[in-house]
């Protein structure tokens, strides 16, 4: 990748920034387009000098695009919304970008879904990041599609939000607490953007699913979160009634459409996943300890429980 240039939309973003560092450290040339690129500036320090562009793009306005990615070797499109438009942006943002990579003539475009992208979803997320997917392969046929689970790493806001849970009070409500996903490292989905590029002919029109390590009950992941922090609260599990109830409440952390997704586990199926891009997955319990140690009973400084 030395010396190409690679055009990281949404690349300020907590997935893009480890994409971004993966890439200049090959030698590429990247490109971050988003709508503010000043809030990606604290990027600039990762590569050489000229080494890093920063350009305004819009993925609902096709002429952002194409001027964004003018003259790229590869496109990476990372941009996706959990509430808000969701059509606008992860179904017509992904067949604006892959249009306009078409008509550039870039070489290799690597499109983010999601696991759970699936037309008949429950929820409009799955839904329209199924008909991006559709959408990016009829304009652009050979190119590689990522489906990460829930992807965690120290800026997160998976781990980090249900940390700042488990240590809130002496009792923690626990909606779905039997579905289960497949978190996958931040850094691992980076290194299988990395290693896509490095040989796109392999992988030209390959669908992966970035699951990582461990498979987890929601109500495992709470467990666990406890335990790493140093917390011993009492877990209630909703029933799904009052779980609905609250998704439906305005101003609560959950959204209706989050609770339609939660009704399906979150896991990889048969496809080929990171063993395929050669990225061994990395554990839960191997990389973020690393970062809850904010969350400990006692603070930064204090002890776990013999």
């Amino acid at each position: 990748m030395k010396d190409k240039l690679v055009v990281l939309i949404g690349g300020g973003g907590f997935v893009g920034r480890y994409v971004a560092q993966e890439l200049l450290a090959a030698g590429a040339r990247v490109r971050i387009a988003q709508r503010r690129p000043r809030d990606a500036w604290f990027l600039k320090p990762l590569g050489d000098l000229g080494q890093t562009q920063f350009v305004a793009a819009d993925v609902t306005r096709p002429d952002t695009v194409a001027a964004a990615v003018a003259g790229a070797d590869a496109v990476i499109n990372l941009v996706g919304v959990l509430k808000g438009d969701f059509d606008a942006v992860n179904a017509g943002g992904a067949r604006n970008v892959a249009e306009a990579a078409k008509a550039a003539g870039v070489g290799t475009l690597i499109h983010f879904s999601a696991l759970g992208a699936e037309a008949d979803s429950a929820s409009a997320y799955g839904r329209t990041k199924a008909a991006g997917e559709a959408a990016v392969r009829q304009a652009f046929p050979d190119a590689i599609l990522l489906r990460p689970s829930f992807i965690f790493g120290r800026e997160d806001q998976f781990t980090n939000r249900f940390a700042a849970m488990v240590g809130m009070g002496p009792v923690v409500p626990v909606l779905r607490a039997d579905v289960r996903f497949q978190p996958v490292y931040v850094v691992d989905v980076a290194r299988a953007v990395a290693a896509a590029l490095a040989d796109p002919e392999a992988h030209a029109g390959k669908t992966y699913a970035l699951a990582g390590a461990d498979t987890l009950t929601m109500a495992g992941l709470f467990r666990w979160l406890a335990g790493a922090t140093g917390h011993n609260p009492t877990f209630a599990e909703l029933p799904d009634p009052i779980g609905a109830l609250i998704a439906a409440l305005p101003g609560t952390p959950i959204t209706r459409d989050q609770w339609r997704m939660l009704q399906a586990d979150n896991v990889a199926g048969d496809l080929p996943g990171l063993a395929a891009l050669g990225v061994v997955p990395t554990p839960l319990a191997t990389a973020a300890p690393a970062w809850l140690v904010r969350y400990r009973r006692h603070g930064r400084f204090g002890k776990l429980a013999a």
